[in-house]
């Protein structure tokens, strides 16, 4: 663990994972409200073994959005020296990475995972290529207000994936589905070797940006990217 400052001086714990090799770049993970610090470090030591480094700070539940994003700010700049930085949350934190698009300096891109608040949220146009995860079977967040945030924010870009329920990403939550959360990680590391990198995206069956999606027709699930290709 190690200890970062936010901008009104407050000081927060967070959890940093280092690759065996020189790193490909940075990210910052935001995990959602409650979660433990054994599933905080399983995913960052996920993303460490993927070439990054990793930082998941441990942002309290009851904290405020103003205080959350300029902790989101000093964990990106404590890690800017590894390369391009991208930013990915779950729940509460897929909310605010979604926030930290327009809001957190020195970021190259951001995903967010079943974001609460998200679909309601009016801040112009995503300022770094977005990519947003949504189950269809969310009993948090309707399908309808995916559907309708499609429509209103075309600049990002959203995937759902039928049947799957809130928290389908996060092993060990009720709505865990490992098949959908592969899928999504999939593509969640497309896009941050495509902005971090700087790497083409790679075709991969059910994976990658929104021009190179494709809908398995033969596999039992089936996914929608709901959202355009980044300008």
């Amino acid at each position: 663990m190690i200890e970062l400052t936010a901008s009104d001086a407050q000081t927060f714990c967070a959890y940093r994972a280092d690759p065996s090799e020189a790193p490909k770049g940075a990210v910052v993970i935001l995990p959602e409200a409650g979660d433990r610090e054994d599933g905080m470090r399983k995913i960052a030591d996920g993303f460490a073994a993927e070439g990054y480094v990793a930082v998941a700070p441990a942002l309290a539940p009851d904290a405020d959005t103003a205080w959350s994003l300029s902790a989101v700010q000093a964990t990106v700049d404590a890690v800017k020296d590894a390369g391009k930085v991208a930013v990915v949350g779950y729940d509460r934190g897929g909310y605010l990475a979604f926030l930290a698009a327009n809001e957190v300096k020195g970021i190259a891109c951001a995903i967010g995972y079943y974001g609460d608040g998200v679909s309601g949220t009016q801040r112009g146009k995503c300022k770094v290529p977005t990519l947003m995860h949504f189950g269809e079977a969310d009993e948090v967040i309707p399908l309808e207000e995916v559907t309708q945030f499609r429509f209103v924010r075309p600049d990002v870009s959203a995937f759902t994936y039928p049947g799957a329920g809130h928290g389908f990403a996060t092993e060990g939550a009720p709505g865990y589905d490992a098949e959908v959360a592969g899928m999504a990680q999939a593509r969640t590391l497309n896009w941050i070797a495509q902005y971090v990198q700087g790497q083409p995206p790679v075709t991969m069956k059910n994976a990658g940006a929104y021009a190179l999606a494709k809908t398995d027709k033969k596999g039992k699930k089936k996914d929608a990217d709901m959202g355009p290709p980044m300008d």
